[in-house]
């Protein structure tokens, strides 16, 4: 099978295609054919080793200390079924799937096995593959932070930064299914994709400062790693809470230090993943109330350009891979 394989850490052309055995499923595993995959911020950090400030020591330990453990990246898959192991009852052949195996990696090749109660789902109906592959990621990240870790109410007032890339698409279409009103901070180019998902108001930072406008939120959710609690904690009202997902370890220790004098908390570290989480995703797409932002799409050949293009930080929702 063709896969895109990297053996050092690097550049985007660190990134060859070269033809791998295909994997055989054990018995309680499936075989996926698969038709779509995505380039994440994930899968850039993975390849790069550029990790946020205070980060980069954990690096090397995690991914690999003398080059990658894994050889071939991709966290978010959609396919079919091509093979199921003697014990699978869940699934068979032919039927369409997504798939979230996260940092087990995996996905930029034709085929990948799954255990069938790993993060495996059936496809929601009326979805392409690469919709479909682009749901988890994104849609998994921000579902965490907003209702498992900062506990999103109805009627909170949320403003969602890097409001068009693919966690803080996702999030603002989430917060507004729980209920909330969304402002989204972007800039001038996705203005109306941002309302166009949902957002009650957008803030275009390259003219206008969040802080400046006076308003109070309860909850602010940096997707990007720009802010800081000493920096937002005036647009913050009294039991507000700031969510940093990729901030960096100064950032996060040193907001977690200034939030101890308020009643102003601040939401950082993780939660596991979930096969629930796609169900929960699963279900918000059936009902036509998430649906994941694309913004361009490579065939697997082209899977340098891809990194490149994430790479430069500039890219609104998911970068998706075909596979031929």
């Amino acid at each position: 099978m063709k896969a895109a394989v990297y053996r050092q850490y690097g550049p985007p052309d660190v990134v060859r295609i070269e033809e791998l055995a295909r994997p055989e499923p054990k018995a309680n595993e499936v075989l996926i054919k698969i038709k779509a995959s995505t380039v994440s911020a994930g899968d850039w950090r993975a390849r790069s080793l550029q990790m946020p400030a205070g980060f980069g020591l954990f690096a090397r330990p995690v991914f690999g200390l003398f080059g990658p453990r894994k050889k071939v990246l991709g966290t978010e898959l959609a396919g079919k079924i091509e093979a199921v192991g003697s014990a699978v009852r869940k699934f068979k052949v032919g039927d369409a799937v997504f798939a979230y195996p996260g940092f087990d990696m995996g996905c930029h090749a034709e085929y990948r096995t799954l255990p069938e109660d790993g993060r495996l789902m059936h496809m929601p109906a009326g979805v392409s593959f690469e919709e479909a592959a682009s749901i988890s990621f994104g849609g998994v990240t921000a579902l965490k932070f907003l209702r498992d870790l900062a506990k999103l109410e109805s009627g909170d007032d949320v403003l969602i930064i890097g409001a068009s890339g693919a966690v803080g698409s996702a999030a603002v279409q989430l917060a507004k299914h729980f209920g909330a009103r969304v402002t989204g901070v972007t800039s001038t180019p996705n203005l109306e994709r941002v309302l166009a998902l949902g957002a009650d108001r957008v803030i275009d930072y390259t003219k206008t400062r969040f802080q400046e406008g006076g308003e109070k939120y309860g909850l602010i959710f940096d997707t990007v790693g720009s802010t800081s609690f000493s920096s937002c904690e005036g647009a913050l009202k009294e039991d507000g809470r700031l969510i940093l997902s990729a901030g960096s370890l100064p950032q996060i220790l040193g907001s977690n230090w200034a939030s101890r004098r308020s009643r102003k908390k601040v939401v950082a570290g993780n939660a596991p993943e979930r096969v629930e989480h796609l169900h929960f995703l699963k279900e918000l797409v059936e009902a036509g109330r998430y649906r994941p932002l694309i913004d361009r799409t490579y065939p697997l050949d082209q899977i340098v350009d891809a990194h490149a293009y994430v790479e430069t930080g500039r890219k609104r929702g998911s970068v998706v891979i075909t596979m031929a």
